[in-house]
This record gives C-alpha cells, structure tokens and sequence, in this order.
C-alpha cells in the first residue's frame, strides 16, 4: 500500500511540533474514507494523524487536548494552514488531529446534537441555533444535516461568536 506524501508531511510536521514542546511520541495516519462520494465532491482528501498517547501522562493527554478540545483545535488549524500553505489544488489536503479517542466521542456528542436540532426544528417549524461548535465541527453538521432535504443549514456571526443555524429547508 503506498502511502500518500501528504499524509508522511502532515505525520512528520506534527511529531515535530510536539518534539518542540518537549513530547515525543508516534503519529499515525490514515485517509479517511469519505462517507459522502457523491462523485463530483469538490472536498480535498482528509487524513486522520492519530498523536499515539502510549508514552504520554494523563496530564499531558490534557494539555494538548486542552479545555474542550481548545488545544487539539488550534494545532488542527495550524496543521490545515501550514501544510495546505502554497500547495497545488492535488497536494492539498483536510487533517483531523486526534487524540485519546476525543474526536471520535466528540464525532458521536455532535451527530447526536444535530439530529436533535433537526427532530426541534420538524416538530415547532422554527429555526434552531446550535451554539460552541468550531468551524471544523459546524461543518461535520453541515454535511450530517445534508442528506434531509427538507431541512437546511448555515452559518450565522462572525467568529467567535458563529453559530450554526438549522431551519425548515426554503421549498422553491
């Protein structure tokens, strides 16, 4: 199996960010398949680097996770910005950095607010404001949301006060 040069870039970039803090540990990566292929998906490949938490204290796990998920956002954001940096359209690349398993379980906590955003939106017929997501977790509701057609999605404020909004989809 090759593995892809973004994926060992992105490996590579955040076992060296976190030697700089002093942590040494292993990142593992792997392409995450897309749930959605719906043939003409304009979204890059998205890659999970897993920093593996062997050798690291339980008060390590939490600084670099940091106060819901602040840390592990903002090295993400960083991740997303530095190696996408002056990359042709076919070298860039979406990464997901995870940690202790906080993505996954954060994953489910998400899916499970926006279905309870849509079931409150179908039963009163108004509008629903999710609030405290980051941008990478309103967009995972975006594309959960995608698929019932008769709600709609969408982003409201400037950060870091943007909030996701669900609605009764606008019929034409």
């Amino acid at each position: 199996m090759m593995t892809d040069s973004r994926m060992q870039r992105g490996q590579q970039w955040l076992k060296t960010l976190l030697q700089l803090t002093g942590v040494s540990v292993d990142v593992q990566g792997e392409l995450e398949s897309a749930i959605i292929q719906d043939g003409e998906s304009q979204e890059p490949d998205s890659f999970w680097l897993t920093i593996d938490e062997a050798n690291l204290m339980p008060e390590q796990i939490q600084i670099l996770t940091g106060p819901d998920g602040a840390v592990l956002d903002a090295i993400q954001y960083l991740a997303n910005s530095i190696l996408n940096l002056n990359q042709q359209q076919e070298q860039q690349a979406s990464y997901t950095i995870e940690l202790n398993g906080y993505r996954v379980k954060r994953q489910a906590e998400i899916s499970a607010m926006a279905e309870e955003a849509a079931e409150l939106v179908r039963s009163s017929g108004q509008e629903v404001e999710i609030k405290s997501l980051s941008s990478a977790e309103r967009r995972q509701v975006h594309t959960f949301l995608k698929e019932f057609s008769d709600l709609e999605t969408f982003s409201r404020g400037k950060e870091p006060h943007r909030h996701l909004v669900v609605r009764p989809a606008m019929l034409e």
